[in-house]
C-alpha cells in the first residue's frame, strides 16, 4: 500500500512538472534545477554566475529552502527577480510549489530560471519540477565517496560542478576519483572542476549554461 501511494505522489507530481514546463517553454524560458547538500555552494555559484553573465541572459531565481530568506536576499540583492520558498521541513521542492509562484515572476523578462532545491542529497533527485535539466553541485569538503553513496543525484544530473578545488591542497581528497566514479554512474555527465569563491573554472560551466539556451532558442 505505501508503495502505491508513493506512485501515485511522484505521476502527479510528473503531470504538474509538465505543465511548469509547458508554461515555462511558451514565454521562451529554460530552467535548471541545481541540486546539493547543504554548504555545498550552490547561492555563491548563482550570485556569480548573475554578477559574469547577467549582461547576456536575464536570469530569474527560485530559492528553496527549509526555513530563512538569506539566499533569496543575496540573489535579489543583484538586481534579480527571485521567489523564496520554505518548505516547513519538507526536504526538497515540488512541481506544485514551483507552480504556485510561477505568476509571481515577471516570466516575459527571463530568460533562464534557475530553481535552487533545498539541500539534500536524496530526494530532490526523485521530484521533476519542470525544469529543462538537473545539475549537482558538489563540495569536495564533503569527500571523494559522494557519487558512489548517492548515486541517483549523479544519474539524473546532466552537468556536475565539483566546487571548492581552490581547497584540494588541504583536504585528502581525490577528484580523480569523484570524476571517475561519477562517469561510471553517468557516462553523459558533463563535469567542470570549479571554486565558486575564486572563479576558477567557471568559464566551461558558463558555456554549458549559454550553449543550453542556444539549443533550445
Amino acid at each position: 500500500m505505501k508503495v502505491k501511494v508513493v506512485t501515485n505522489i511522484l505521476k502527479a507530481n510528473a503531470r504538474i512538472a509538465d505543465e511548469n514546463r509547458r508554461t515555462l517553454h511558451e514565454q521562451g524560458i529554460r530552467t535548471v534545477n541545481v541540486m546539493s547538500s547543504p554548504g555545498a555552494g550552490k547561492t555563491t555559484l548563482l550570485a556569480r554566475t548573475i554578477r559574469d553573465l547577467g549582461a547576456r541572459m536575464r536570469f530569474g531565481v527560485i530559492e528553496g529552502d527549509i526555513q530563512g530568506t538569506h539566499d533569496a536576499e543575496v540573489i535579489a540583492a543583484l538586481g534579480v527577480p527571485v521567489i523564496q520558498i520554505n518548505t516547513a521541513g519538507g526536504c526538497h521542492l515540488d512541481a506544485n510549489m514551483v507552480q504556485s509562484v510561477l505568476p509571481e515572476l515577471p516570466l516575459g523578462a527571463i530568460d533562464l530560471l534557475v530553481i535552487e532545491n533545498v539541500g539534500n542529497l536524496v530526494c530532490p533527485a526523485e521530484f521533476d519540477l519542470g525544469e529543462d535539466a538537473k545539475v549537482m553541485l558538489l563540495s569536495i569538503t564533503e569527500g571523494d565517496d559522494k557519487p558512489l553513496k548517492y548515486p541517483r543525484m549523479f544519474r539524473e544530473c546532466e552537468a556536475l560542478l565539483v566546487n571548492k578545488v581552490d581547497l584540494a591542497p588541504h583536504l585528502d581528497v581525490s577528484l580523480e576519483k569523484i570524476r571517475r566514479d561519477a562517469l561510471a554512474l553517468n557516462p553523459g555527465l558533463q563535469v567542470f572542476e570549479v571554486s565558486a569563491r575564486t572563479g576558477a573554472g567557471l568559464e566551461g560551466w558558463y558555456a554549458w549554461l549559454e550553449g543550453r539556451l542556444r539549443a533550445s532558442a
